[in-house]
Protein backbone atom coordinates (compact mmCIF):
# COMPACT_ATOMS: atom_id res chain seq x y z
CA UNK A 1 0.00 0.00 0.00
CA UNK A 2 1.26 3.42 -0.87
CA UNK A 3 1.42 6.09 1.86
CA UNK A 4 -1.29 8.72 1.75
CA UNK A 5 -0.15 11.77 -0.24
CA UNK A 6 -1.68 15.23 -0.38
CA UNK A 7 -0.83 17.49 -3.32
CA UNK A 8 -1.12 20.83 -1.60
CA UNK A 9 -1.54 22.43 1.82
CA UNK A 10 -2.41 25.93 2.85
CA UNK A 11 0.82 27.86 3.38
CA UNK A 12 -0.78 29.84 6.17
CA UNK A 13 -2.05 26.74 7.95
CA UNK A 14 1.30 25.02 7.52
CA UNK A 15 3.02 27.99 9.15
CA UNK A 16 0.67 27.90 12.08
CA UNK A 17 1.03 24.22 12.89
CA UNK A 18 4.77 23.89 12.31
CA UNK A 19 5.66 26.19 15.19
CA UNK A 20 7.74 24.46 17.82
CA UNK A 21 6.28 23.45 21.15
CA UNK A 22 7.93 25.20 24.05
CA UNK A 23 6.90 23.87 27.43
CA UNK A 24 8.85 24.31 30.64
CA UNK A 25 11.74 21.86 30.73
CA UNK A 26 13.48 20.48 33.76
CA UNK A 27 17.17 21.20 33.51
CA UNK A 28 20.11 22.53 35.49
CA UNK A 29 23.26 24.45 34.74
CA UNK A 30 26.17 22.02 34.76
CA UNK A 31 28.59 24.84 33.89
CA UNK A 32 28.66 25.83 37.56
CA UNK A 33 30.10 22.51 38.68
CA UNK A 34 33.80 22.22 39.53
CA UNK A 35 35.83 20.88 36.59
CA UNK A 36 37.57 17.54 36.76
CA UNK A 37 41.31 17.81 36.27
CA UNK A 38 43.11 15.92 33.51
CA UNK A 39 44.26 13.38 36.09
CA UNK A 40 40.68 12.88 37.34
CA UNK A 41 39.44 12.43 33.77
CA UNK A 42 42.19 9.92 33.02
CA UNK A 43 41.31 7.99 36.17
CA UNK A 44 37.64 7.71 35.15
CA UNK A 45 38.58 6.43 31.69
CA UNK A 46 41.03 3.97 33.24
CA UNK A 47 38.46 2.78 35.80
CA UNK A 48 36.08 1.77 33.00
CA UNK A 49 38.85 -0.22 31.33
CA UNK A 50 40.49 -1.77 34.37
CA UNK A 51 37.62 -2.40 36.77
CA UNK A 52 37.44 -6.05 37.83
CA UNK A 53 34.28 -8.12 38.10
CA UNK A 54 32.34 -7.13 41.19
CA UNK A 55 33.90 -3.67 41.32
CA UNK A 56 32.51 -0.16 41.62
CA UNK A 57 33.34 2.83 39.43
CA UNK A 58 32.90 6.12 41.27
CA UNK A 59 31.96 9.23 39.30
CA UNK A 60 32.86 12.10 41.60
CA UNK A 61 30.74 15.26 42.00
CA UNK A 62 32.52 17.01 39.12
CA UNK A 63 32.02 18.06 35.51
CA UNK A 64 34.02 15.67 33.33
CA UNK A 65 34.91 17.01 29.89
CA UNK A 66 35.60 13.78 27.97
CA UNK A 67 37.41 13.54 24.66
CA UNK A 68 37.07 9.77 24.47
CA UNK A 69 34.33 7.22 24.97
CA UNK A 70 33.78 5.36 28.21
CA UNK A 71 33.64 1.65 27.41
CA UNK A 72 32.80 -1.15 29.83
CA UNK A 73 33.50 -4.36 27.95
CA UNK A 74 32.44 -7.83 29.08
CA UNK A 75 32.46 -7.19 32.80
CA UNK A 76 30.17 -8.69 35.44
CA UNK A 77 28.50 -7.29 38.57
CA UNK A 78 29.71 -3.72 38.10
CA UNK A 79 28.30 -0.57 39.70
CA UNK A 80 28.84 2.80 38.05
CA UNK A 81 27.87 5.32 40.70
CA UNK A 82 27.72 9.10 40.67
CA UNK A 83 26.87 11.51 43.46
CA UNK A 84 23.60 12.63 41.85
CA UNK A 85 22.24 13.88 38.52
CA UNK A 86 23.08 17.48 39.32
CA UNK A 87 26.49 16.75 40.81
CA UNK A 88 28.23 14.15 38.62
CA UNK A 89 28.12 15.19 34.96
CA UNK A 90 29.96 13.52 32.10
CA UNK A 91 30.09 15.68 28.96
CA UNK A 92 31.02 14.38 25.52
CA UNK A 93 30.71 17.71 23.73
CA UNK A 94 34.38 17.54 22.74
CA UNK A 95 34.38 13.87 21.77
CA UNK A 96 35.82 13.71 18.26
CA UNK A 97 35.68 9.95 17.62
CA UNK A 98 33.24 7.17 18.40
CA UNK A 99 29.49 7.16 18.58
CA UNK A 100 28.12 6.46 22.03
CA UNK A 101 29.22 8.41 25.05
CA UNK A 102 29.05 5.38 27.34
CA UNK A 103 29.06 1.85 25.88
CA UNK A 104 28.28 -1.15 28.10
CA UNK A 105 28.56 -4.86 27.37
CA UNK A 106 28.42 -7.30 30.24
CA UNK A 107 26.29 -8.92 32.89
CA UNK A 108 24.52 -7.45 35.90
CA UNK A 109 25.50 -3.80 35.46
CA UNK A 110 24.13 -0.81 37.40
CA UNK A 111 24.60 2.81 36.35
CA UNK A 112 23.07 5.43 38.64
CA UNK A 113 23.04 8.98 40.00
CA UNK A 114 24.76 10.90 37.22
CA UNK A 115 24.19 12.89 34.05
CA UNK A 116 25.47 12.39 30.52
CA UNK A 117 25.53 15.32 28.11
CA UNK A 118 26.12 15.92 24.40
CA UNK A 119 27.24 12.53 23.10
CA UNK A 120 27.80 12.62 19.32
CA UNK A 121 25.68 9.49 18.93
CA UNK A 122 23.79 7.71 21.70
CA UNK A 123 24.11 8.92 25.27
CA UNK A 124 24.49 5.53 26.98
CA UNK A 125 24.15 2.27 25.09
CA UNK A 126 24.02 -1.23 26.56
CA UNK A 127 24.24 -4.15 24.15
CA UNK A 128 24.27 -7.92 24.64
CA UNK A 129 23.94 -7.37 28.38
CA UNK A 130 21.99 -9.64 30.72
CA UNK A 131 20.92 -7.56 33.71
CA UNK A 132 21.24 -3.80 33.11
CA UNK A 133 19.79 -1.15 35.41
CA UNK A 134 19.68 2.58 34.68
CA UNK A 135 18.63 4.36 37.86
CA UNK A 136 18.35 8.11 38.37
CA UNK A 137 20.44 9.09 35.39
CA UNK A 138 19.85 12.13 33.21
CA UNK A 139 20.85 12.03 29.55
CA UNK A 140 20.48 15.14 27.42
CA UNK A 141 21.89 17.44 24.76
CA UNK A 142 22.53 21.14 25.21
CA UNK A 143 22.94 22.11 21.53
CA UNK A 144 20.83 24.82 19.95
CA UNK A 145 20.22 22.82 16.74
CA UNK A 146 18.41 19.69 17.86
CA UNK A 147 18.84 17.97 14.49
CA UNK A 148 22.53 17.65 15.40
CA UNK A 149 21.80 15.87 18.67
CA UNK A 150 22.40 12.18 19.27
CA UNK A 151 19.96 9.48 18.27
CA UNK A 152 19.04 7.82 21.57
CA UNK A 153 19.57 9.01 25.12
CA UNK A 154 19.14 5.75 27.08
CA UNK A 155 19.56 2.83 24.70
CA UNK A 156 19.58 -0.83 25.75
CA UNK A 157 19.44 -3.09 22.68
CA UNK A 158 19.64 -6.88 22.40
CA UNK A 159 19.60 -7.13 26.16
CA UNK A 160 17.81 -9.21 28.78
CA UNK A 161 16.44 -8.11 32.14
CA UNK A 162 16.38 -4.34 31.68
CA UNK A 163 15.30 -1.82 34.33
CA UNK A 164 15.03 1.93 33.68
CA UNK A 165 13.95 3.66 36.88
CA UNK A 166 13.73 7.32 37.85
CA UNK A 167 15.60 8.55 34.77
CA UNK A 168 15.31 11.70 32.62
CA UNK A 169 15.89 11.63 28.87
CA UNK A 170 15.62 14.73 26.71
CA UNK A 171 16.35 16.26 23.29
CA UNK A 172 17.29 13.11 21.36
CA UNK A 173 16.58 13.17 17.64
CA UNK A 174 14.99 9.74 17.81
CA UNK A 175 13.86 8.29 21.15
CA UNK A 176 14.75 9.50 24.62
CA UNK A 177 14.25 6.09 26.24
CA UNK A 178 14.55 3.33 23.66
CA UNK A 179 14.52 -0.40 24.41
CA UNK A 180 15.07 -2.53 21.32
CA UNK A 181 15.20 -6.25 20.54
CA UNK A 182 15.24 -7.09 24.22
CA UNK A 183 13.23 -9.13 26.69
CA UNK A 184 12.07 -8.73 30.29
CA UNK A 185 11.84 -4.96 30.64
CA UNK A 186 10.64 -2.37 33.14
CA UNK A 187 10.52 1.36 32.36
CA UNK A 188 9.15 3.24 35.36
CA UNK A 189 9.12 6.53 37.26
CA UNK A 190 10.93 8.30 34.44
CA UNK A 191 10.55 11.53 32.46
CA UNK A 192 11.03 11.89 28.71
CA UNK A 193 10.64 15.33 27.14
CA UNK A 194 11.79 17.33 24.13
CA UNK A 195 12.58 14.21 22.07
CA UNK A 196 11.10 13.07 18.79
CA UNK A 197 9.80 9.97 20.63
CA UNK A 198 9.64 9.99 24.39
CA UNK A 199 9.66 6.25 25.21
CA UNK A 200 9.90 3.51 22.58
CA UNK A 201 9.61 -0.25 22.95
CA UNK A 202 10.70 -1.87 19.69
CA UNK A 203 10.75 -5.58 18.79
CA UNK A 204 10.70 -6.52 22.47
CA UNK A 205 9.09 -9.25 24.58
CA UNK A 206 7.64 -8.95 28.08
CA UNK A 207 7.76 -5.23 28.84
CA UNK A 208 5.96 -3.04 31.36
CA UNK A 209 5.99 0.77 31.04
CA UNK A 210 4.40 2.50 34.03
CA UNK A 211 4.40 5.60 36.24
CA UNK A 212 6.25 7.66 33.64
CA UNK A 213 5.72 11.13 32.22
CA UNK A 214 6.11 11.60 28.46
CA UNK A 215 5.55 15.24 27.57
CA UNK A 216 6.56 17.76 24.91
CA UNK A 217 7.82 15.10 22.50
CA UNK A 218 6.54 14.68 18.94
CA UNK A 219 5.24 11.26 20.04
CA UNK A 220 4.85 10.23 23.67
CA UNK A 221 5.06 6.41 23.94
CA UNK A 222 5.64 4.10 20.96
CA UNK A 223 5.37 0.31 20.61
CA UNK A 224 6.83 -0.73 17.25
CA UNK A 225 7.77 -3.95 15.48
CA UNK A 226 10.02 -3.32 12.48
CA UNK A 227 11.08 -5.81 9.80
CA UNK A 228 14.55 -7.01 9.00
CA UNK A 229 16.00 -6.91 12.53
CA UNK A 230 17.89 -9.76 14.25
CA UNK A 231 14.92 -10.13 16.63
CA UNK A 232 11.67 -10.07 14.68
CA UNK A 233 8.20 -9.68 16.17
CA UNK A 234 8.01 -8.68 19.81
CA UNK A 235 4.93 -9.11 21.96
CA UNK A 236 3.46 -8.76 25.45
CA UNK A 237 3.73 -5.11 26.50
CA UNK A 238 1.72 -3.29 29.17
CA UNK A 239 1.52 0.51 29.27
CA UNK A 240 -0.22 1.82 32.37
CA UNK A 241 -0.38 4.64 34.93
CA UNK A 242 1.56 7.01 32.68
CA UNK A 243 1.00 10.69 31.90
CA UNK A 244 1.18 11.19 28.15
CA UNK A 245 0.61 14.90 27.85
CA UNK A 246 1.23 17.82 25.47
CA UNK A 247 3.33 15.83 23.01
CA UNK A 248 3.17 18.54 20.37
CA UNK A 249 6.88 19.14 19.73
CA UNK A 250 8.14 19.40 16.16
CA UNK A 251 9.52 16.21 14.67
CA UNK A 252 13.20 17.08 14.14
CA UNK A 253 14.36 13.57 13.20
CA UNK A 254 16.63 13.41 10.17
CA UNK A 255 16.16 10.69 7.51
CA UNK A 256 18.75 7.93 7.57
CA UNK A 257 18.47 7.05 3.88
CA UNK A 258 16.55 4.45 1.95
CA UNK A 259 16.68 1.17 3.83
CA UNK A 260 14.24 -1.63 4.50
CA UNK A 261 12.79 0.32 7.41
CA UNK A 262 13.55 3.84 6.25
CA UNK A 263 13.62 5.89 9.42
CA UNK A 264 10.18 5.24 10.81
CA UNK A 265 10.29 7.80 13.58
CA UNK A 266 10.51 10.59 10.98
CA UNK A 267 6.91 9.73 10.07
CA UNK A 268 5.45 10.35 13.54
CA UNK A 269 3.20 13.41 13.36
CA UNK A 270 3.69 15.95 16.14
CA UNK A 271 0.78 15.71 18.54
CA UNK A 272 0.84 11.89 18.90
CA UNK A 273 0.24 10.49 22.37
CA UNK A 274 0.66 6.70 22.10
CA UNK A 275 1.44 5.03 18.75
CA UNK A 276 1.26 1.31 17.99
CA UNK A 277 2.89 0.15 14.74
CA UNK A 278 2.81 -3.56 13.84
CA UNK A 279 2.44 -4.15 17.58
CA UNK A 280 1.32 -7.45 19.06
CA UNK A 281 -0.30 -8.22 22.42
CA UNK A 282 -0.36 -4.77 23.99
CA UNK A 283 -2.53 -3.63 26.92
CA UNK A 284 -2.94 0.11 27.51
CA UNK A 285 -4.79 1.21 30.64
CA UNK A 286 -5.07 3.80 33.42
CA UNK A 287 -3.09 6.38 31.47
CA UNK A 288 -3.75 10.11 31.28
CA UNK A 289 -3.60 10.90 27.57
CA UNK A 290 -4.03 14.65 27.48
CA UNK A 291 -3.75 17.52 24.99
CA UNK A 292 -1.91 15.73 22.19
CA UNK A 293 -3.03 17.83 19.24
CA UNK A 294 -3.27 15.16 16.51
CA UNK A 295 -4.40 12.00 18.31
CA UNK A 296 -4.27 10.55 21.77
CA UNK A 297 -3.78 6.97 20.57
CA UNK A 298 -2.98 5.64 17.09
CA UNK A 299 -3.30 1.98 16.10
CA UNK A 300 -1.55 1.28 12.81
CA UNK A 301 -0.19 -1.58 10.77
CA UNK A 302 3.15 -1.29 9.02
CA UNK A 303 1.66 -0.96 5.54
CA UNK A 304 0.72 2.63 6.31
CA UNK A 305 4.41 3.62 6.20
CA UNK A 306 4.76 2.75 2.53
CA UNK A 307 7.97 0.84 3.29
CA UNK A 308 8.37 -2.83 2.23
CA UNK A 309 6.15 -4.90 4.52
CA UNK A 310 7.41 -8.43 4.01
CA UNK A 311 10.13 -10.09 6.08
CA UNK A 312 10.78 -13.57 7.50
CA UNK A 313 9.07 -14.41 10.81
CA UNK A 314 7.45 -10.99 11.01
CA UNK A 315 3.95 -9.64 10.45
CA UNK A 316 3.08 -6.08 9.43
CA UNK A 317 -0.27 -6.19 11.25
CA UNK A 318 -1.08 -4.79 14.66
CA UNK A 319 -3.23 -7.28 16.57
CA UNK A 320 -4.36 -8.41 20.01
CA UNK A 321 -4.66 -4.94 21.52
CA UNK A 322 -6.63 -4.20 24.72
CA UNK A 323 -7.33 -0.52 25.49
CA UNK A 324 -9.31 0.38 28.60
CA UNK A 325 -9.80 2.79 31.50
CA UNK A 326 -7.71 5.63 30.09
CA UNK A 327 -8.46 9.35 30.42
CA UNK A 328 -8.46 11.54 27.31
CA UNK A 329 -8.51 15.28 26.80
CA UNK A 330 -8.53 16.85 23.37
CA UNK A 331 -6.80 20.09 22.51
CA UNK A 332 -8.13 23.07 20.58
CA UNK A 333 -4.92 23.18 18.54
CA UNK A 334 -4.87 22.34 14.83
CA UNK A 335 -3.75 18.74 14.20
CA UNK A 336 -0.44 18.16 12.44
CA UNK A 337 -0.12 18.51 8.68
CA UNK A 338 3.65 18.08 8.37
CA UNK A 339 3.50 14.25 8.23
CA UNK A 340 1.32 12.05 6.04
CA UNK A 341 -0.29 10.23 8.95
CA UNK A 342 -1.14 13.57 10.51
CA UNK A 343 -2.60 14.72 7.19
CA UNK A 344 -4.75 11.60 7.01
CA UNK A 345 -6.04 12.13 10.54
CA UNK A 346 -6.61 15.85 10.01
CA UNK A 347 -8.38 15.69 6.67
CA UNK A 348 -10.22 12.35 6.67
CA UNK A 349 -11.22 11.82 10.31
CA UNK A 350 -14.88 11.03 10.94
CA UNK A 351 -15.57 14.04 13.15
CA UNK A 352 -14.79 16.95 10.82
CA UNK A 353 -11.61 18.36 9.32
CA UNK A 354 -8.84 19.70 11.57
CA UNK A 355 -10.23 18.06 14.71
CA UNK A 356 -8.07 16.26 17.24
CA UNK A 357 -8.89 12.57 17.64
CA UNK A 358 -8.78 10.55 20.83
CA UNK A 359 -8.30 7.17 19.13
CA UNK A 360 -7.59 6.36 15.50
CA UNK A 361 -7.32 2.94 13.88
CA UNK A 362 -5.99 2.63 10.35
CA UNK A 363 -8.37 -0.28 9.76
CA UNK A 364 -5.84 -2.37 7.86
CA UNK A 365 -6.51 -6.06 8.47
CA UNK A 366 -5.36 -9.46 7.28
CA UNK A 367 -7.92 -10.58 4.72
CA UNK A 368 -6.71 -14.17 5.14
CA UNK A 369 -8.43 -14.10 8.54
CA UNK A 370 -11.67 -12.47 7.45
CA UNK A 371 -13.16 -10.66 4.49
CA UNK A 372 -14.91 -8.18 6.81
CA UNK A 373 -13.33 -5.89 9.40
CA UNK A 374 -16.66 -5.85 11.23
CA UNK A 375 -15.67 -9.25 12.62
CA UNK A 376 -12.65 -7.57 14.27
CA UNK A 377 -10.15 -10.08 12.89
CA UNK A 378 -7.13 -8.28 14.39
CA UNK A 379 -8.65 -8.31 17.89
CA UNK A 380 -8.55 -4.58 18.56
CA UNK A 381 -10.51 -4.35 21.82
CA UNK A 382 -11.50 -0.92 23.14
CA UNK A 383 -13.36 -0.64 26.45
CA UNK A 384 -13.15 3.05 27.34
CA UNK A 385 -15.73 4.68 29.58
CA UNK A 386 -17.80 7.32 27.77
CA UNK A 387 -16.74 5.99 24.41
CA UNK A 388 -19.65 7.75 22.75
CA UNK A 389 -18.13 11.10 23.73
CA UNK A 390 -14.66 10.33 22.39
CA UNK A 391 -13.46 11.17 18.91
CA UNK A 392 -12.84 7.69 17.46
CA UNK A 393 -12.03 7.21 13.78
CA UNK A 394 -11.51 3.98 11.91
CA UNK A 395 -10.20 4.42 8.39
CA UNK A 396 -10.62 2.32 5.27
CA UNK A 397 -7.31 2.38 3.37
CA UNK A 398 -7.23 -1.04 1.73
CA UNK A 399 -7.49 0.48 -1.77
CA UNK A 400 -4.76 3.06 -1.18
CA UNK A 401 -5.34 6.57 -2.43
CA UNK A 402 -8.17 5.47 -4.72
CA UNK A 403 -10.59 5.07 -1.86
CA UNK A 404 -10.19 6.61 1.59
CA UNK A 405 -13.10 6.40 3.99
CA UNK A 406 -13.58 7.00 7.69
CA UNK A 407 -16.08 5.70 10.23
CA UNK A 408 -17.16 6.69 13.73
CA UNK A 409 -18.57 3.31 14.65
CA UNK A 410 -16.56 1.75 17.47
CA UNK A 411 -18.98 -1.06 18.30
CA UNK A 412 -17.15 -3.76 16.28
CA UNK A 413 -14.22 -3.25 18.66
CA UNK A 414 -16.18 -3.50 21.88
CA UNK A 415 -17.50 -6.49 23.78
CA UNK A 416 -14.17 -8.27 23.52
CA UNK A 417 -11.08 -8.61 25.66
CA UNK A 418 -7.52 -9.62 24.87
CA UNK A 419 -5.38 -11.28 27.51
CA UNK A 420 -1.89 -9.78 27.60
CA UNK A 421 0.44 -11.66 29.91
CA UNK A 422 3.65 -10.16 31.30
CA UNK A 423 5.86 -11.21 34.18
CA UNK A 424 8.62 -8.85 35.33
CA UNK A 425 8.77 -10.16 38.89
CA UNK A 426 12.28 -11.46 38.26
CA UNK A 427 13.52 -7.86 37.84
CA UNK A 428 12.75 -6.87 41.43
CA UNK A 429 16.33 -7.51 42.55
CA UNK A 430 17.90 -5.30 39.88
Amino acid sequence: MKPIHFLFLSILLFGIISCNSRSNEQTFDSSKLPRASEAEIEKLVEDFIMVEDGGTIKVEPLFYDLKTQLILDNKKNIKIQGAGMEQSVISFRNLKTGGEGVKIVGENILIENLSIEDAPGDGVKAQHTDGITFRKINVTWTNGDKSKNGTYAIYPVQCKNVVIDGCIASHSKDAGIYVGQSENIIVKNSLAFGNVAGIEIENCDNAEVFNNVARDNAGGILVFNLPGLPKSDGRSTKIYNNEVIDNNHENFATPLGDGANGNTVTMIPPGSGIVLLAAKEVEIYNNKILRNKTTGLAIASYQITGFPSEAPNWSPYTHDIYIHDNTYERTMKIPDLTRELGQLISVYNAHGKAKTQDIVYDGIWDTNLSSDIETNPMKICIQEAGMEDLHFTRFYLMDGEDKIESFKDYKPFQGCQVSVSTDVSGLASL
